[in-house]
């Protein structure tokens, strides 16, 4: 997983590229503990240019929304296709995030 963070008008839009596996769950806390430190309103995870998706990557989107709620954040799953859309799909992630295309 690769990551380019942006911030503007109170947002946060971090572009993820690449595999979301187990093996970056380091990576994504410490990209969660930079987000918090922007105080964004909304934070937007681009994840079209993500070509696969595990069951721990679903973990590590639940743990975004989760730290979203505590500090009254609203998280947005942007642009998932193929295999990840699948997934998010399969996981009722509809129930639970705002998915834009």
């Amino acid at each position: 997983m690769n990551y380019k963070t942006d911030f503007a008008n109170g947002t946060t839009t971090v572009e993820v590229t690449g595999r979301f596996t187990f093996g970056d769950h380091s990576s994504f806390r410490k990209l969660i503990e930079e987000v918090r430190g922007h105080g964004s309103s909304t934070l937007v995870l681009d994840i079209s240019g993500v070509d696969f998706i595990d069951s721990a990557g679903l973990g590590m989107l639940l743990l975004a929304r989760d730290e979203g709620e505590k500090s009254n954040t609203n998280v947005i799953l942007r642009g998932a296709r193929g295999q990840v859309k699948r997934m998010l799909e399969v996981a009722r992630f509809d129930t639970l995030f705002q998915l834009e295309n």
